[in-house]
Formats: C-alpha cells, sequence, structure tokens
C-alpha cells in the first residue's frame, strides 16, 4: 500500500522525503485521558523524555497510565523530513521512529524508573521491527534531554543487558541520542490517545518478560 522497502534501511538525508515548512494537521490541545495540555511550554518543575518501543498506540497508554506523568503525545523522531505525515513515515522514507513524548514530575517518578517500563514494555534486540510490526518505523530509541539522562540510559541498558543475555536474549539495538537536533514532530490528532479512543484497537506492545534491574532511585543521604 506504502513504499514500505522489502527490508528495512534507514534512508540517507538525501534519499529522505522532503516534507513541508508547516503541518498539514492540527494537534488536539488536550489529553484525553489527563487533561493536561499536549504541545507545550509545560509547567515548571516538569521535565520531558522521549522513547520509541513499536507502535506509540500502545507505547503511548502504557506511560499515561503511569503515576507522575503530566502528558503524553505520540509523534515522530529521529528523522530528516519536516513535519512529517502518518503514511510518509511508514513508507520508510523519512527515517523516523514512531515516538511518545513522556512530561513527568520527577518529585513523583523518576527517569530511571522510566526507563524500567520503557526496557520491559518491549523487545529492545530486534532491530527495525517490533514483533509483527516491521520497518525502520517500529525501531527502539531513546532521545536524551541531558547529560543526567543520557548517563541514566547507559546503565540502564548496560544493566538490562546482562538480564537479557542471562535470559538468552540478544544484544539491545537501542538507538540511543541527544533529543537536541532531532526535532519530536507531533503526530496526527487520531493517533493522540488512540487506545482510550479506541479500547479495543490494535496494540503491538509486548515485553521480553525479563524484568530490568533499574528503575529505584537510591535513597537521600
Amino acid at each position: 500500500m506504502f513504499l514500505q522497502r522489502r527490508t528495512p534501511q534507514l534512508p540517507t538525508p538525501e534519499e529522505a522525503l522532503k516534507g513541508r515548512p508547516t503541518p498539514e494537521f492540527t494537534v488536539p490541545t488536550h489529553h484525553t485521558v489527563l487533561g493536561n495540555p499536549l504541545v507545550g511550554p509545560y509547567p515548571e518543575g516538569l521535565e520531558v523524555a522521549d522513547f520509541a518501543l513499536g507502535c506509540f498506540w500502545g507505547a503511548e497508554r502504557k506511560f499515561w497510565q503511569t503515576e507522575g506523568v503530566w502528558t503524553t503525545l505520540a509523534g515522530y523522531q529521529g528523522g530528516y523530513t519536516e513535519n512529517p505525515a502518518y503514511e510518509e513515515v511508514c513508507s520508510g522514507l523519512t527515517g523516523h521512529t514512531e515516538a511518545v513524548r513522556v512530561v513527568f514530575d520527577p518529585k513523583t517518578v523518576s527517569y530511571t524508573e522510566l526507563l524500567k517500563l520503557f526496557w520491559e514494555s518491549h523487545d529492545p534486540t530486534q532491530g527495525f521491527r517490533q514483533g509483527n510490526d516491521v520497518g525502520t518505523q517500529y525501531r527502539s530509541a531513546v532521545y536524551t534531554h541531558s547529560p543526567a539522562q543520557e548517563a541514566a540510559v547507559a546503565a540502564s541498558l548496560e544493566a538490562y543487558q546482562k538480564v537479557l543475555t542471562a535470559a538468552g536474549h540478544g544484544t539491545i539495538t537501542t538507538e540511543i541520542l541527544p533529543a537536541q537536533g532531532r526535532t519530536f514532530w507531533p503526530a496526527e490528532g487520531y493517533h493522540q490517545q488512540y487506545l482510550d479512543k479506541n479500547p479495543a484497537g490494535y496494540c503491538g506492545i509486548g515485553g521480553t518478560g525479563v524484568s530490568c534491574p533499574v528503575g529505584i532511585t537510591p535513597a537521600a543521604e
């Protein structure tokens, strides 16, 4: 239906679709579950995390169900095309992956705890796929917003790889890059909180069953 490549492969900047200077659609103003604004600027004291773990419908629900998460937003990240549309991302010619922006209160839920949820909610060893969903747009990724986030991701990846290897799983293929310079493009309105609007809708999220040994914030001394 779309121009999906038989063997998933990321395009080069020269190969990627050019996109457009303005979006072709509007994004809803508020979250249908949490009631808070979808797009920033966000209240002072909140932090932003960007995760990709397969189809963003099920991924977004995992995070909005987490205490301390203020809002979530489905979108596209990590590619080259400006203001991409869903069909373009599905073609594999934008370089984006389906991502979820998580805005959270660090006084209630830590970034490390969100990483634990991230790792356990999908199989990060599958490369350009997640279960039956195949394509570069389903790759696992974390786009960090600070040196502290970068350090936390590196530590959690190392810890999770050890338990995955012990359980017979392969090498983690998760893309870990700074969010700076990798614009998060909000997805179309019908993708936002899709599984709230369509409770029986498709959810391709499924983990390895291996618990991640991170997520507990050390007590202050």
